[in-house]
């Protein structure tokens, strides 16, 4: 523990002599750093998906580099300290614990995840789903939304029944191709990916982690078909359909991985 404060410390005193002496870090305020904090946390996000252990622990030294800085504009604004965003979540964790830090009894996980939502109402939130930033990527917010609507009970029974739903959602949306009518198709289409994603949960999978992996999987395809492609001296843009979909099978046969 003791290396571990000593690093944290040295971390501060770092903050704080660039903040003081290092033309750049003096000009940022919390506005021109909110867009380089977004960038940092979606490098994290990359780091997780491909398990890199090494860039993971370089990224959190980023955001844990980007935290202190807005702790130290918060003090030099007089609005917060560090003590205080430290206190303030250590508080924080003790009170949404009860199960650790009081008498309060839970059975299992989905226990903890309800009596969460039960606190955060007490304290004042008004609704279970105003937890959920509105600036989350669609899947992710989706995703967050049907957990927190879980947590008092409006949930689906079982998967079976989710399925069911997503069959159903995908009639209405033929149902809306076959009237032509572009409102209601992108209506239906946004209830299948909903309804998907819920699937997802039921199955417990991460939508938003598997879609990105299928995003790199296909960026890796097409791009090894596009190298066979020019080692034969041709563009895509000069081969059919067929031709093309020869060299990704082929692909897809010698990278079974990919």
């Amino acid at each position: 523990m003791t290396n571990t404060s000593n690093s944290f410390l040295r971390l501060v005193k770092i903050m704080d002599e660039l903040r003081e002496k290092c033309p750049w870090d003096k000009k940022q305020t919390i506005q021109t750093l909110r867009h380089l904090t977004i960038e940092e946390t979606y490098e994290l996000a990359d780091a997780i998906t491909d398990e890199d252990w090494t860039g993971i622990k370089e990224e959190l030294g980023d955001l844990m580099l980007h935290i202190l800085f807005y702790s130290k504009i918060g003090t030099e604004q007089n609005k917060f300290t560090l003590d205080e965003v430290l206190n303030g979540i250590c508080e924080k964790l003790i009170v949404r614990h009860p199960h650790i830090y009081g008498d309060v009894k839970v059975a299992d996980e989905e226990d903890v995840k309800k009596n969460w939502e039960k606190i955060k109402l007490k304290e004042g939130k008004k609704s279970v789903l105003g937890g959920v930033p509105p600036s989350l990527p669609a899947v992710v917010k989706a995703t967050r939304i049907q957990e927190k609507a879980k947590q008092v009970g409006f949930e689906w029974e079982n998967k079976e029944d989710v399925w069911k739903k997503v069959e159903e959602e995908i009639n209405e949306l033929q149902q809306a191709i076959a009237e032509n009518d572009q409102t209601h198709i992108e209506e239906e289409f946004g209830d299948v990916l909903f309804s998907l994603i819920n699937y997802a949960r039921f199955l417990q999978v991460d939508a938003e982690g598997v879609l990105e992996r299928t995003n790199k999987k296909f960026i890796q395809r097409f791009q090894k078909m596009e190298a066979i492609a020019n080692s034969h001296g041709k563009n895509l843009t000069e081969m059919n359909l067929d031709e093309m979909d020869a060299i990704w099978n082929e692909v897809k046969k010698q990278n079974k991985n990919l």
